[in-house]
């Protein structure tokens, strides 16, 4: 990939006010992406699109935008076919990429549906009946929606169906446009798909940080995902948008230690690091200031609405991942925080998705920066570099 503005400079005369200004914007851009390479040894190169800040691009501009990454879905993520049934649940938060891939979807095939439920309330929430009796009669869904609907009963029964679903929990039209969603998913879906030797007969995993995290559990290393990659063109598959993390469900009840959030909690940067204290695979202890209170809070509401005997499942530790799409940004936005290249995430609540047994309603993931990986006694993740890349 070449720079732009990469080519010899010329000699030119003095420039007056306004040229001066026009070289300080030239400036930037050919300064942008210094670093040679990524971790995952591609150049390290922003698009010049970007910048222009998202919120000062025209009504024109940000529709042209949504609709190529709607094309980009539609065309290489979903790879939708003439004929197809295919449904985009949206919700008045989203309705702006709804529309876009709407558009994008009927280029390819004349069986699409597009409808605008109400918002949820927290990650996880089941959609309303008519919703999910939809949902269960298509060949490709598309979810664009403000919380999660991948830990739902309605795209499990609609996988079982036989179809192929993409979530997109927290979608903005600016992230729908830049970052994570601009990334090169066949590399993505090389590089996830070369740690499958990595991970071989290795059970036991420990994470650290300088923050404070301090935790082992059990995996079947048989069980780790590989397929988050961004393409989704086979029936019963799923997959977020944008895409490209590695991760597993812990064995349950294995999960000993502390874990501390220090970059996002569902869909805010922390100010305050999250302290999560772990026995047995359950939080039973959250510590953090006034997030803490809400974190408790919510996750209390959740427990209220299960039968007594399965209230404290809204606890358990039901994921765990890291995130390796060198585009991603970590902007307070889950979805693409936990996609970020060199971060790894943990997630509290139902692990019914991943074969567990806490069905619960809430499924929420917290985002670290910097932490460090072992699989057994082999370092993997460094700091948040990667170490096998490293030594390549």
């Amino acid at each position: 990939m070449v720079r732009p503005f990469s080519g010899k400079e010329k000699k030119i005369e003095p420039l007056n006010t306004e040229d001066e200004e026009l070289q300080e914007v030239v400036d930037e851009i050919k300064t942008i992406g210094e670093e040679p390479v990524d971790q995952m040894g591609q150049p390290n190169v922003k698009s010049i699109e970007e910048v222009v800040p998202f919120d000062e691009l025209s009504i024109e501009e940000v529709t042209e935008q949504l609709k190529l990454s709607a094309q980009t879905v539609i065309k290489t993520c979903m790879d939708i076919r003439r004929g197809e049934n295919v449904l985009i649940v949206c919700d008045p938060t989203t309705g702006d990429i709804g529309q876009a891939l709407h558009e994008a979807a009927n280029e390819r095939s004349n069986r699409v549906l597009l409808i605008v439920m109400p918002k949820a309330r927290h990650h996880g929430e089941e959609p309303p009946s008519p919703v999910a009796n939809l949902m269960r009669q298509q060949q490709v869904v598309i979810a664009p929606t403000r919380y999660s609907l991948t830990h739902t009963r309605a795209i499990r029964q609609s996988q079982r169906g036989g179809a192929r679903v993409a979530t997109m929990p927290g979608m903005t039209n600016e992230m729908f446009s830049r970052g994570g969603m601009s990334a090169d998913f066949s590399l993505i879906k090389q590089k996830i798909s070369d740690l499958g030797p990595y991970f071989r007969r290795r059970r036991i995993v420990k994470v650290t940080s300088e923050q404070g995290t301090d935790v082992t559990f059990e995996v079947n290393w048989r069980e780790w995902k590989l397929d988050d990659n961004g393409i989704c063109n086979r029936p019963k598959m799923l997959t977020n948008l944008p895409a490209g993390k590695a991760f597993i469900m812990p064995r349950e009840g294995t999960m000993n230690g502390t874990v501390v959030i220090d970059g996002s909690w569902e869909s805010n940067l922390v100010d305050e690091p999250i302290t999560f204290v772990i026995e047995n695979g359950m939080v039973m202890d959250v510590k953090g200031g006034t997030i803490a209170a809400a974190i408790r809070q919510e996750f209390g509401e959740a427990a209220k609405r299960l039968r007594t005997k399965d209230r404290e499942n809204v606890w358990t530790m039901a994921e765990f991942g890291f995130g390796m799409n060198p585009q991603a940004r970590l902007s307070g936005n889950v979805l693409e925080d936990e996609k970020r290249l060199g971060t790894c995430y943990f997630s509290v609540g139902d692990n019914t998705a991943l074969g567990g047994t806490s069905s619960v309603g809430i499924h929420i993931p917290g985002v670290l920066k910097n932490a460090s990986v072992w699989l057994d006694d082999t370092l993997f993740i460094s700091k948040g570099e990667f170490v096998l890349w490293n030594n390549q």
